[in-house]
């Protein structure tokens, strides 16, 4: 890769590590499910008058945005709304790749290699040090529910694998605005009326403008640079790169939010990181599971 194309990778990476602490600045004032609705409005509209839909069923594209937005962000909104961090989620939500290797073993057969498998042994011994010392049952809470976030991004990687060779940006987008209808019906359901309009109101420019940051620099500007960057290398030489999301993610929570890197913090999220480093060398030389850029 060229110094150049490194340097848009590493700008990909600050930008959806940073975009958890922009996260948990919108959940200040938004309900969680209101402010997944805004960021996927944003990214989609006015988006789709200018990218055209993606070649693919539209059940596909529908249940790609159900599963990758709807359910995923929701859940990890909700999950850091109730008490677990910006930065251990930004680990957490890259289990993801241990339970899609798991769910395409049962649905399409396809066996994980040793080191795929060692991988997930590490990752999971990441977590439960992780697990056993976050203080609190909100904590807990949170973490079951970036668990879950996680397994609904990993039932979105198969739907990738099922839709087949599309424009990636092309499914971003008009996943993103599949993805609204559930959302805003779920918030209205959940949240209320009455506290969607109270916190419409209390929104002010900076509530905005992070809402604009997802839809745009995270959802759009990154997922181009990933698609961009997967056209012109090898699949190999880019999705480490994912590795570093967690490392951003933990580092600008603890710069901007404050929060503490305690021993465990730093020692679950090695074993976390080596377990998905393992997973990447595994899948060399190896038919690769399609995936979605990190989660952010």
């Amino acid at each position: 890769m060229t110094a150049s194309h490194i340097a848009a990778a590493l700008l990909m990476v600050a930008i959806w590590g940073f975009n958890f602490v922009v996260i948990r600045w919108g959940l200040e004032n938004a309900p969680p499910l209101l402010l997944t609705f805004l960021r996927f409005l944003l990214a989609s509209v006015p988006a789709v008058f200018v990218i055209k839909p993606p070649r693919a069923p539209w059940r596909l594209v529908f249940a790609y945005g159900a599963f990758a937005f709807c359910g995923q962000f929701s859940l990890l909104f909700v999950g850091m709304k109730v008490g677990f961090t910006a930065g251990l989620s930004s680990l957490v939500i890259q289990i993801q790749v241990f339970i899609t290797i798991g769910l395409v073993a049962l649905t399409l057969h396809e066996r994980p290699r040793p080191l795929q498998l060692a991988g997930a042994c590490v990752a999971a011994a990441g977590l439960a040090l992780v697990a056993i010392n976050l203080p609190g049952g909100g904590s807990l809470l949170g973490l079951l529910l970036v668990l879950l976030a996680a397994g609904s991004w990993s039932v979105a990687n198969l739907l990738i694998k099922r839709i087949g060779p599309v424009d990636p940006l092309a499914l971003v987008v008009w996943g993103s605005l599949a993805s609204c209808p559930l959302l805003l019906v779920a918030s209205l359901v959940l949240e209320g009326p009455r506290r969607m309009a109270q916190a419409l109101t209390v929104m002010g420019p900076l509530d905005w403008l992070g809402v604009a940051f997802q839809a745009g620099p995270t959802t759009l500007l990154a997922f181009g640079i990933w698609a961009w960057l997967l056209r012109k290398h090898p699949a190999a030489a880019v999705t480490p790169f994912a590795l570093l999301v967690p490392v951003a993610g933990m580092a600008s929570a603890a710069l901007f939010l404050g929060e503490p890197l305690q021993w465990w913090k730093l020692a679950g999220g090695a074993l976390v990181l080596a377990g998905l480093a393992l997973n990447v060398f595994g899948r060399f030389g190896a038919r690769a599971v399609p995936t979605a850029p990190p989660a952010a």
